[in-house]
């Protein structure tokens, strides 16, 4: 089997979607696929954390996770910080990477905007974090969404540079696997941003741990337009708020535009969202009422991380230290 690796930040309670654009992906290819999942609280500090959050918000996105069906037990589930490994790693290839392709990623563009003086060291050189996440531990796919591309073409490239610079096939090519129906669920109230914790608004977003009424009321404010849901997918275009509850609705009832609106093409968006709204809540509480039972003991939780991370280190340490030893460096 190949092995995957693949992260997501310790921002809490997930996003519906989040679910939808990876988790729900990630359980899926538990089936055939040799998978390491880690909640990357690393990549997290590169923006300012309240230290008094990140530790609850860690543990409240593993036991999500657990909730949705990864399972730490078959497969490998930790924290990032608790292998050194990837900083190590992440050190060689911030000397591998050159400064031309760190240039190019839009992502810190995105996220430095206008303050780009002020944007810390760490968010500029996390392409080579994400690259040292991968390749420590020689995975092969990285389930990503599109956005994240571009970081796993600059991880290929890194991989082969060291490859040459070193004069050995050491890492292995790294292949992208953009999957789902649902990998861009947008914002409830702006069909033009991506559904996001980081939005101040609690209507904008289903979180997995979100009550039926509650999730009921953000679907029938969900932001739509006056005209009736079209008849063909083609009538969607220019429609944002209009396409990202059909897709929705396509994600959940495992079929595509064409299919939802063969079945409500023509109705208004009232009946059509009070359905919609039980799709979620039938995919959303299951996962909602077992995320609190674990929480409930945050202890076995902090243990499932460093018991997964144990496992993990056992594959990332002799890859780094043969790292290491092709770099020059002296055994400790």
């Amino acid at each position: 089997m190949q092995r995957i690796f693949s992260g997501i930040q310790p921002s809490g309670i997930p996003t519906l979607g989040n679910y939808l654009g990876a988790i729900r992906n990630w359980v899926a290819l538990q089936a055939d696929h040799e998978c390491i999942y880690c909640v990357v609280d690393l990549h997290a500090i590169t923006q300012w954390q309240d230290p008094k959050l990140l530790a609850g918000q860690t543990r409240e996105l593993a036991a999500s996770l657990i909730a949705c069906g990864i399972d730490p037990w078959q497969h490998i589930l930790f924290h990032q910080s608790a292998v050194p490994e990837h900083a190590e790693l992440a050190w060689i290839f911030n000397c591998v990477a050159r400064l031309g392709w760190l240039n190019r990623m839009t992502q810190f563009k995105d996220k430095a905007g206008k303050d780009r003086e002020n944007a810390s060291a760490g968010l500029y050189v996390y392409p080579n974090l994400m690259a040292a996440d991968i390749l420590a531990y020689h995975a092969t796919r990285v389930p990503v969404g599109d956005d994240q591309r571009q970081h796993i073409e600059l991880a290929n490239d890194i991989a082969q540079k060291f490859n040459h610079d070193y004069g050995v096939p050491f890492f292995p090519a790294i292949e992208p696997l953009i999957m789902g129906p649902a990998a861009r669920v947008m914002n409830l109230r702006d069909g033009t941003k991506k559904m996001s914790k980081s939005d101040a608004s609690d209507q904008s977003r289903i979180n997995l741990n979100d009550s039926a009424d509650a999730i009921a009321q953000k679907i029938r404010r969900a932001r739509t337009d006056p005209a009736p849901l079209p008849a063909e997918n083609a009538g969607l275009e220019g429609r944002p708020e209009a396409r990202n509850l059909v897709g929705i609705y396509a994600a959940l009832a495992n079929t595509d535009e064409v299919g939802v609106l063969a079945v409500h093409g023509g109705k208004g968006f009232s009946a059509f969202k009070e359905e919609l709204a039980e799709l979620i809540i039938a995919a959303v509480r299951p996962i909602a009422d077992e995320t609190g039972r674990l929480l409930a003991d945050p202890g076995h939780v902090e243990g499932v991380l460093r018991e997964g991370a144990g496992r993990a280190g056992a594959i990332a340490r002799p890859i780094v230290s043969e790292a290491k030893r092709l770099v020059g460096f002296l055994a400790a």
